[in-house]
């Protein structure tokens, strides 16, 4: 059983409001507060502090039934987290997710939204993108990954999910 760990970057909100000191930004901003991930990315819900750790001193990652888990303990009380309710709880509605494109399809759709440095490895690079992709990457990895690498890279299961926002 994997024990999972408190990170201070997770739970982080994007606030997508247009910059006043660049138009160039104005059409991903634009695209994030049209696509139905806006609200994954801003709900500011109240999370106390306590919460968090406790869930996060206690959370245990399972397989129950073939549907993988995360149950903690928070004052007491069981929390199950599955996909459904992920999904559910921040309104995606995709209900039969996406998995991760094939390899060849992510290095096509990547070369199609202007990544600059073709390869065959599947770990990619932020600063290969235009500013405006460069930020709608950043919002995604700081809103909804749980790196704990460099956060200039991500891996061919992030670039799944922005191709798959890129495209709707």
């Amino acid at each position: 059983m994997l024990t999972l760990t408190f990170v201070d970057t997770h739970n982080m909100v994007a606030f997508l409001v247009k910059p006043t000191e660049s138009d160039g930004f104005h059409e991903i901003i634009d695209f994030l507060n049209a696509n139905q991930i806006r609200y994954a990315l801003t709900v500011n819900t109240t999370i106390y502090p306590s919460c968090i750790e406790q869930f996060w001193s206690t959370a245990k990652a399972k397989t129950v039934n073939g549907e993988r888990q995360i149950q903690a303990l928070i004052d007491k009380k069981k929390v199950i987290i599955m996909e459904t309710s992920i999904r559910s709880d921040l309104q995606l509605e995709d209900a039969e997710g996406t998995d991760c494109l094939p390899t060849a399809r992510v290095f096509e759709e990547l070369a199609r939204i202007g990544y600059e440095k073709p390869s065959q490895k599947l770990t990619f690079y932020k600063a290969f993108f235009s500013p405006q992709w460069k930020f709608l990457i950043h919002t995604i990895t700081q809103c909804l990954s749980a790196k704990s690498t460099t956060w200039n890279e991500f891996n061919s299961t992030m670039a799944s999910l922005i191709i798959c926002l890129a495209t709707n």
